[in-house]
This record gives C-alpha cells, structure tokens and sequence, in this order.
C-alpha cells in the first residue's frame, strides 16, 4: 500500500477515474469530492498522504481548488499535494513552489494518460519529492528568460538543458536527447548555475528543487 489519497475534482467521471487509478496504483482512497470546500473538510478529517486535486473547482469555479493546496500545504506540510490542470499557468506554479518545493505536483490533465508515468510521479511526490509537467517547466523558463537578465546571459544550448535539469534528468539522460556528451552536460550545467547564483550540490533531488525555487520566485 503506497498510502491514503483524497480527491478534489468536480467532474464526477474524471473523479471516478482518478479514483480506480490510485486504487489499482496501490493508493487507498478514503475520499473523492466534488468542490474545495469539501476537499479541505476530507482533509482535515482523514490527514491523507496524498491530495489529487483540480485546480478550476466550485464554490466559485475559479482557482478555488489551488487556493485548498496552497491552505492544505500550509496546514499539513507533510501530506503530499499534486494539482492538475488543463492550463498552464506560470503563477500557480510559482505559488505551489514557494517556500520548501517539497512534496508538490502540478501536472497537466492531458498528460496523465501514460498511467505508469502518473503514478511514478504520485509515488514521487509523497516520498518527498516534487513533479512538474514538462510543459509547465518550459513555460517558466521561456518567461523567467524574457523577465531576468541572468536568464537572457543562457546560451540556447544552455535553455534547453535547463528545463531537462530541473525535470530531475540524468546527464547522460540529456546528453542522449541533446546529442552531445556527458562532458559537455556537466559544462553546460555549471555555466547555468554560474548565471543563475545557484550553488552546485551533489544531490540531484536537492539541484532540482534549487531550479524550480528559482524558477518560481
């Protein structure tokens, strides 16, 4: 058993279908609700491992489901929070990242339909870990590059490698998708922390919380 999970969504069949995923997945699932008035309620009652919520939820359908992850987060540090969203949204980001970018998710609705890579991610998040939809990563980046001048001292080989990085990738991992070498990885990858005042650390988990930290600020 990986641990309890609620969840938050008010779309009854995404709900249902989130729920036999987790179950199958090893999740147990104590509760699923409909608005985020009711999640921070199951919440409060169970003290879960696992929170899967929308972020677009009644009362108010605006970002009533964020504003339970951002109370959920600060309020029980230790239960893991993965929002899901059909939209990218750099400033949710940058709030769910504040603070210790630790046990937090934001992935993206249409990209959960590799089942093994969701729940990973899942797992992940409540050992301690943070997920963050590729596509999220790359929208912080190319906005951090247009907003900060460390970002703009990049190379383009560098802006590519930065979103791989903070995606928690091996080097050998990027130097496969880049077709280049380890050795020019590690190079890469100390220049960027040069530009960004990012001390290097020999934890990877660590490294890519420090990228995400800078990214969300």
């Amino acid at each position: 058993m990986t641990g309890t999970a609620v969840i938050g969504d008010d779309e009854v069949l995404l709900r249902q279908g989130l729920a036999t995923v987790l179950e199958q997945g090893g999740f147990r699932v104590v509760e699923a609700v409909g608005d985020a008035d009711a999640l921070l309620d199951a919440v409060a009652r169970h003290r879960p491992d696992l929170v899967v919520t929308d972020i677009r939820m009644p009362p108010r359908n605006a970002d009533d489901g964020l504003a339970a992850a951002l109370r959920i987060r600060a309020e029980l540090p230790e239960t893991a929070v993965v929002v899901l969203s059909q939209y990218v949204q750099r400033r949710y980001a940058a709030e769910l990242l504040a603070g210790a970018p630790s046990r937090v998710g934001y992935l993206l609705k249409q990209r959960i339909s590799d089942l093994d890579g969701f729940l990973a991610d899942l797992r992940a998040v409540v050992a301690g870990g943070t997920a963050i939809d590729p596509e999220v990563i790359e929208v912080m980046v190319n906005r951090a590059s247009l907003v900060d001048g460390e970002f703009a001292r990049l190379t383009p080989r560098q802006r590519e490698v930065l979103p791989l990085i903070a995606e928690g990738r091996s080097n050998a991992w990027i130097a496969e998708r880049l077709v280049i070498s380890e050795k020019a990885v590690v190079q890469h990858t100390s220049h960027i922390y040069d530009a960004l005042d990012i001390q290097v650390d020999t934890n990877d988990h660590r490294r890519v919380l420090a990228v995400l930290r800078y990214l969300a600020r």
